[in-house]
């Protein structure tokens, strides 16, 4: 019988090849260039032709297809994916949000206002426009009180080593001036992250300058916007606000109310402007929500109060281990 074992011994050794470089070649392919003007004069200008066409394009480069109706549902999942992602790649984990009115600005800017309509309608006395708007900026200088509280609230989440139940809290708005502006700018000014949610409009909204440059995300669907606002959500304060206001506090509402999502403490800034804005008391008593659903917010004045508040609703709610209890995840 032949020794196999002496017989592999007795062969040369197998050379090994260098092994392929992964973008060059020695010897380009034969796609690698277009076909030769000396065996078709017209093929160069055929090629540009078929390289321009709009069915040439590599679909995820095709603006032009991206933006079809057809592909909404691609767009639909970009809009959630890309923020999801970058918002796990920098540790964001538990939010609280804030809104409230673009309109109402700084106190040394509505004062400015204010000075500024008063001295064109003493050139114009009795103008009714100018005494009209004179009247609105008025009231949005007293608002403006708010701005100061929504910072110094921004300041107090940015500081707090922890939140409730143990977890580290990150501002989030929706990226735009007023009161969002405000809550981001504290953040800022105790050198913390925050997050702004900005959305595609036929306007331009410029984000305000106080948001995290990495964590300021613009949408193009307002419901992939709301998801992000409380997917994350440990808290909802609501400072005087508008449509946009109204449209996010009571899709939360009807959130915590359906269970759809666990509680979350969700407070109004302002008792005398929600009061007015929203009476939940008439909505009690016409019976169209239920006795327990004035329990799903409360009022507060001061920085201070809502931060208590929150951290005090999280106590009696017994702060769950797992840290997910009052978090604004589906059920």
């Amino acid at each position: 019988m032949t020794d196999r074992s002496q017989s592999f011994e007795d062969e040369d050794p197998v050379e090994i090849p260098e092994p392929a470089h992964p973008h060059l070649r020695r010897e380009p392919l034969p796609w690698q260039t277009p076909k030769p003007v000396e065996d078709d004069a017209e093929a160069w200008s055929r090629v540009q032709t078929i390289l321009l066409s709009p069915g040439y394009r590599q679909a995820d480069e095709d603006l032009d297809f991206l933006q079809q109706y057809e592909t909404r549902g691609i767009r639909l999942q970009l809009d959630y994916f890309k923020p999801e992602l970058l918002l796990q790649k920098h540790g964001i984990e538990h939010t609280i949000v804030v809104f409230g009115s673009t309109r109402i600005v700084e106190p040394d800017a509505a004062r400015r206002r204010v000075a500024a309509l008063r001295a064109a309608l003493e050139e114009k006395p009795g103008d009714p426009e100018l005494s009209k708007r004179l009247a609105v900026a008025e009231r949005i200088e007293a608002k403006s009180r708010y701005y100061e509280v929504a910072r110094e609230f921004g300041r107090l989440v940015g500081s707090a080593k922890e939140g409730p139940c143990g977890c580290q809290v990150v501002m989030m708005t929706g990226g735009g001036p007023g009161m969002m502006e405000a809550a981001n700018r504290g953040a800022f000014d105790v050198g913390a992250k925050s997050v702004g949610l900005n959305i595609t409009l036929p306007h331009e909204q410029y984000p305000n300058p106080y948001i995290t440059p990495e964590l300021c995300f613009r949408f193009h669907y307002f419901g992939l916007r709301k998801l992000h606002f409380l997917l994350r959500a440990r808290a909802l304060v609501a400072f005087p606000g508008g449509y946009g206001t109204f449209d996010e506090l009571f899709e939360t509402l009807t959130l915590i109310q359906t269970r759809k999502i666990q509680p979350l403490p969700v407070i109004l800034v302002g008792e005398a402007f929600w009061r007015r804005a929203f009476d939940v008391d008439f909505l009690v008593d016409e019976g169209v929500i239920d006795e327990e659903d004035r329990d799903l917010f409360w009022y507060a004045e001061t920085a201070d109060e809502i931060w208590q508040g929150i951290l005090d609703w999280y106590e009696a709610a017994g702060c769950p281990i797992d840290g997910i209890g009052g978090g604004g995840r589906d059920q």
